[in-house]
C-alpha cells in the first residue's frame, strides 16, 4: 500500500513517504489477518556521490521477506566503483536493474504479485532543474522520465490513493472503471471522458511558480490527510507512521526536512 509523493518544482525536488508496511499474516487453521508496522524506511537515499538523487517507494511491501531499505547496503556495494557522480537515467538504471535481480531471486518467474513501484528524483550535473523517472519491479523495469522538460514541472505519486485522488483529481479513482462497466463505455469514450473530468475537476495547482516550502506543504498535506482520513474509515488503512521527508537541490543535493529517528518508544520499558 503506502503513498509516496515526489514533486518536481523549479526550486528542487521534494520527495515524501509515510512509514507503514501492511502484510497479510496467514495461520493454519485461523482466518488471515491484516498485520501493520509503522517504522519502515521508504525513502532511500545514499552518501557521496550519489547524494544528488533520492527515490521512494510504494506498493508491494517487500521482496521475499525483505523491505527495499533492507537492500540499500548491497546497492552502495555496487555503486563503489562509480567514483562520479551518475545521469540520473543512469542511477535509476542501475537502481531498477538491482531490484529486478532481488526480485527475480525471491519469486518464481510465473507469479502472480503485485509490483513495487519506485519514483527516483534528483539533478544530472550541470541541469538547472530536477529530473524524476518511475519504474516498478518487475513488469515494467525502464524508467520512464515524469514531467520531462525544463519547463515541465509536477507532481508525481502513487499508493493507496483513494483519498488522495478525490482531493487532486475531484474523484475516485475506481469511477471511471464504475462508469465504464455500468455505461458499456468504449475505451475511447473513457480517455474522453478522463480528459473532460479532469479539465473540470483538477484541484489547480501552479506547479511552475510554487516555491519549495509550498511544494513540501503540499506532499506532506498529501500524506497526512490520508493517514487522518483513513483514521475515521472503514477500510485497509494501508498509509500511516511517520512521514519522512527529503528535498534534492542543484546546489545543496540532499537534505532531509523531517527523518524518523531510531529511539527508545515511551510506551516500552
Amino acid at each position: 500500500m503506502s503513498l509516496g509523493v515526489v514533486i518536481k518544482g523549479p526550486e528542487g525536488i521534494v520527495l515524501a513517504c509515510d512509514s507503514r508496511v501492511t502484510l497479510t499474516a496467514t495461520k493454519e487453521g485461523s482466518p488471515s489477518l491484516i498485520v501493520n508496522y509503522d517504522n519502515a524506511t521508504k525513502l532511500l537515499s545514499l552518501a557521496a556521490p550519489h547524494n544528488y538523487v533520492a527515490a521512494v517507494t510504494y506498493g508491494i511491501a517487500v521482496i521475499g521477506l525483505r523491505t527495499a531499505h533492507s537492500f540499500i547496503p548491497e546497492f552502495e556495494v555496487e555503486l563503489e566503483e562509480s567514483k562520479d557522480r551518475l545521469t540520473m537515467l543512469d542511477f535509476a538504471n542501475k537502481l531498477s536493474k538491482f531490484y529486478l535481480t532481488q526480485w527475480k531471486k525471491a519469486y518464481p518467474e510465473e507469479a502472480n504479485i503485485p509490483p513495487m513501484v519506485f519514483i527516483v528524483g534528483g539533478y544530472d550535473p550541470g541541469d538547472a532543474y530536477g529530473k524524476v523517472y518511475q519504474f516498478d519491479i518487475p513488469y515494467k523495469p525502464d524508467p520512464i522520465e515524469q514531467n520531462p522538460g525544463e519547463e515541465n514541472f509536477g507532481m508525481t505519486w502513487g499508493g493507496q490513493l483513494d483519498i488522495a485522488s478525490r482531493i487532486i483529481h475531484g474523484y475516485d479513482p475506481n469511477l471511471l472503471l464504475i462508469l465504464q462497466k455500468e455505461l458499456n463505455l468504449s475505451k475511447e469514450q473513457v480517455a474522453h471522458l478522463t480528459k473532460k473530468l479532469m479539465e473540470t475537476l483538477e484541484f489547480s495547482i501552479p506547479y511552475q511558480i510554487l516555491p519549495l516550502q509550498d511544494c513540501i506543504d503540499l506532499a506532506t498535506f498529501m500524506i497526512r490527510t490520508t493517514i487522518n482520513g483513513q483514521n475515521l474509515a472503514v477500510g485497509i488503512r494501508g498509509v500511516g507512521g511517520p512521514i519522512d521527508v527529503a528535498i534534492v537541490t542543484k546546489t545543496n543535493g540532499l537534505q532531509y526536512i523531517q527523518k524518523k529517528t531510531i529511539k527508545i518508544s515511551e510506551n516500552r520499558i
